[in-house]
């Protein structure tokens, strides 16, 4: 998935005009947008305190406009708002993926900003129509309500640029920009961009809609090998199921379901179906002539292309399993299964090599087998396939 995040990148960076300039870009952005909220607030006479109330609600507002854009426009693909979905889900979540949030040079704030142009669009089909119809009510509430929306304009752009910065960056460090940052990096993930984090400066919409998602940091784990030249044991299997690679990847990345097509799975204990990064389940497991309890965390789910989770377990045990999904032609998917793992005993890491390494082999070579079967019996085709003929 990185490799072809990275293709993505420098195949957009490449069509980017070589003339391209960020500062000149946001410059002209903040510039227009200041020079418009002066000449509007330039009306203003005599604010009553009760009209001041205009800037809040006219906040407020603007953040529910951003949210169902780009919750409903950013993120489905509708008739009217076709070249909006293919910039933000096309180009910016193909740009930006969790590991790969930050840019890299001055040609990526291209898919950063929003076009220089759609700051002009929107004073004169939004923020001026706005001021015009309030007007016949209240100049001041109309002058306020509307540079409140080129406001919430320039916010959303600083705010959303501070989110691509390094974490180092003193901006990207400063509290609620470390928030939002983080709340961004969780919307980018492939499994929540549809359903959460949608706000970008107050996430007040996503927690009165309900799609507000927060998960902390991980936190690196003190390594459980001081000597960290300790060699993992690593071994990879793969395999061709009949079944599209999202059903694929589903279907494996649901530890109860292991029990039916790993030989080394005897229980699991945890949530039925897919499980994200940042859940976790337990399992008992008999590998390798032995039995044992494994603790496990899932960090990473890329629907239809990548699970990976760790464990820990009895004698030291440490271990990663990594699922990869290519899709093929037609209804087929080649499904590589990675394990790693190494123990912090020298005696345990003496038996592996002597004896448990090639059951565990062996075992690994079965499961994929087997899951190929099972998936199929508990995976339904969506298509019709023609019968292949025997190669």
């Amino acid at each position: 998935m990185r490799t072809t995040t990275q293709h993505f990148r420098e195949q957009y960076r490449a069509a980017v005009s070589p003339r391209y300039n960020p500062w000149l870009h946001g410059g002209f952005v903040l510039a227009y947008g200041a020079l418009c909220i002066a000449v509007l607030c330039s009306t203003l006479e005599r604010v009553q305190p009760l009209e001041w109330l205009a800037v809040p609600v006219s906040l407020l507002f603007f953040n529910l406009c951003i949210y169902v854009v780009h919750r409903w426009l950013g993120h489905h693909k509708q008739p009217f708002a076709r070249l909006f979905y293919a910039r933000h889900t096309g180009d910016h979540h193909s740009f930006f993926t969790p590991g790969l949030m930050t840019y890299e040079g001055r040609k990526d704030w291209r898919v950063i900003l929003f076009p220089a142009w759609l700051i002009v669009v929107h004073s004169l089909l939004f923020a001026l129509p706005l001021w015009a119809l309030l007007r016949l009510w209240n100049g001041n509430v109309a002058a306020l309500f509307a540079s409140c929306t080129l406001v919430g304009y320039l916010a959303y752009e600083v705010f959303h640029a501070c989110e691509h910065l390094p974490a180092s960056h003193p901006l990207a460090r400063l509290p609620w920009v470390r928030q939002m940052r983080r709340l961004h990096e969780l919307h980018h993930r492939r499994e929540l961009m549809q359903e959460r984090n949608f706000n970008i400066v107050l996430p007040l919409m996503d927690w009165l809609f309900g799609t507000l998602h927060w998960q902390p940091e991980e936190v690196p784990a003190p390594a459980p090998f001081p000597d960290e030249s300790t060699p993992m044991t690593r071994m990879q299997h793969q395999i061709e199921i009949p079944r599209s690679a999202a059903a694929t990847l589903a279907y494996a990345a649901s530890p109860r379901c292991w029990p039916q097509w790993h030989p080394s799975s005897l229980n699991v204990l945890g949530d039925d179906g897919p499980l994200f990064a940042g859940q976790g389940f337990e399992e008992d497991i008999h590998a390798g002539g032995r039995s044992g309890h494994l603790s496990w965390q899932v960090r990473e789910y890329l629907p239809g292309h990548r699970w990976r989770a760790t464990a820990r377990g009895d004698h030291g045990l440490e271990l990663q399993v990594t699922y990869e999904c290519q899709a093929l032609t037609g209804e087929r998917t080649r499904f590589v299964r990675t394990l790693e793992y190494r123990f912090d005993n020298l005696l345990m890491r003496l038996g592996n090599q002597l004896l448990f390494k090639r059951r565990i082999e062996r075992e690994s070579a079965a499961s994929l087998l087997a899951l190929c079967e099972t998936a199929q019996q508990a995976i339904p085709l969506t298509t019709t396939a023609p019968a292949s003929s025997p190669s």
